[in-house]
């Protein structure tokens, strides 16, 4: 027997594919899928079941059901590529800046951390949560949901990796606005209400009835849907704090555990810079990278405020026409920002000055008291399923008095490069574990929309590793 007759030998086919499949199988743990060796089996021995019920026995296949055959497995193959392997990603926004950009096209690896199993299995093949050509339809159907599993990957999410996931408050989506947040659109919305109150001499409610009124009204007015996790919007951030480590953001500087984050090459911070009257010009902000929509200017005062890195910084010093050049901080001293997590009175933090906080680690128990629970309210009650209430200044869990709680997940602190220009865990607190997806690894493709026709391709980003 010649090798080319051994590798078309229909045992030889079976018995590798067969192989395969245990090993997938053992991957999966999930052995009743063993099942499928008597399909294998049967496809290339004993040949009783025409699995390709679309196709005549002993007659070749029209050019019509080529096609279908084509379509069939390169539909199938994909699918389990992006559900196991890999999956191309698009960026659309600037918050990655400068080390991804907004047109960057990337591979994100599933195995890295492990694949996650979907919670919707059956699904358009391709769409995310909305059919295509479709503003509300769904792609999925919820009849059949699976529990979280992930199975085993290369390894666990590492500090300061560029990691995509499912968005945490993504649970919740107003059709008509699914680029904006839905709770910060209700905290906002509730703020106005608790304002017209406060200017119209009405007494002021409990923040929660404005709350309330807020959803109420969005319910009415719009489309307002929920998604399961791994339906909810895809977000990428870079990993600054993991399960058990303690952060603080003081003036912009992020310190992990006490010791300073080390300062990547491209990350960038918005600056104020004062020129002596004219203006910088547009080309050279350009060749320096500077996103145009992340610019403004005030004539009046010849001030700019634009994101720099250190690089950018250093150039901009040294142009004859700009007089000062000062770092952006919001310190916002004695008042709240309730765009800023955890939005709570007792806490006044802002982008750039931020904790400290404690990153939930699983099976870690942290005291629980009205001052720390809104930072844990949304991982108790949201993310692990619980019923939680608070009576007479006493906090309930599952209706038992609790002044204390164990973690259930591992919790991850992610932010963008970009610092001021970024929507991240400043902004809407953790990200569990069962919306991690995968680790960014590659950009095979990067479009510059402002570029023209010839310089729309960055080819130096072209088959790049990402760090």
């Amino acid at each position: 027997m010649n090798l080319k007759s051994f590798f078309n030998n229909r045992y030889f086919k079976f018995g590798l594919t067969a192989t395969i499949f245990i090993l997938w199988v053992i991957w999966l743990e999930e052995p009743w899928f063993l099942i499928g060796l008597a399909i294998i089996f049967d496809w290339f021995i004993t040949k009783k079941v025409n699995w390709t019920f679309w196709k005549k026995p002993g007659k070749k296949p029209s050019k019509l059901i080529e096609w279908v055959d084509a379509l069939i497995f390169a539909v199938i193959a994909a699918s389990l590529i992006r559900l196991f392997l890999i999956e191309a990603y698009t960026i659309p926004t600037s918050s990655m800046e400068k080390t991804l950009l907004a047109g960057d096209y990337l591979f994100v690896s599933k195995v890295s951390y492990g694949p996650k199993m979907p919670n919707t299995p059956i699904s358009f093949p391709f769409a995310h949560n909305t059919l295509p050509l479709t503003q509300k339809t769904k792609s999925y159907l919820e009849w059949v949901k699976w529990p979280y599993n992930r199975l085993d990957g290369l390894g666990d999410v590492e500090r300061n990796d560029i990691v995509v996931f499912n968005f945490p408050a993504g649970d919740t989506v107003i059709l008509q606005m699914q680029d904006k947040d839905y709770y910060s659109i209700v905290r906002q919305y509730a703020h106005e209400l608790k304002n017209r109150d406060i200017n119209n001499g009405r007494p002021v409610k409990p923040m929660d009835d404005y709350e309330d009124s807020a959803r109420s009204y969005f319910k009415e007015q719009y489309d307002v849907t929920t998604r399961p996790v791994d339906k909810r919007t895809n977000y990428i951030k870079r990993c600054v704090a993991l399960p058990g480590d303690s952060l603080l953001i003081n003036s912009g500087q992020v310190y992990i555990n006490g010791q300073k984050q080390e300062h990547f090459d491209q990350m960038q911070y918005n600056y104020y810079v004062k020129t002596n009257g004219t203006k910088i010009n547009s080309v050279l902000l350009e060749r320096m990278g500077i996103n145009p929509n992340d610019i403004s200017y005030i004539p009046s005062s010849s001030l700019y405020q634009m994101p720099l890195t250190q690089d950018n910084l250093q150039q901009i010093k040294n142009f004859t026409n700009v007089i000062n050049v000062r770092r952006y901080e919001n310190t916002s001293p004695g008042s709240v920002n309730h765009a800023i997590f955890p939005f709570d009175e007792d806490y006044r933090w802002t982008e750039d000055n931020f904790g400290p906080l404690y990153i939930p680690e699983k099976g870690e128990t942290v005291s629980l008291s009205l001052h720390n629970l809104p930072l844990y309210k949304r991982v108790i009650e949201t993310f692990e399923d619980n019923t939680l209430e608070v009576r007479d200044s006493t906090i309930y869990i599952n209706g038992e008095p609790s002044d204390k709680y164990t973690f259930q997940m591992d919790y991850y602190f992610m932010m963008g490069d970009n610092r001021h220009n970024s929507a991240d865990s400043r902004y809407w607190g953790f990200v569990p574990e069962n919306h991690v997806v995968g680790k960014a690894v590659f950009i095979w493709l990067s479009i510059d929309r402002f570029g023209n026709f010839i310089d729309r391709v960055r080819w130096d980003r072209l088959f790049t590793v990402i760090d």
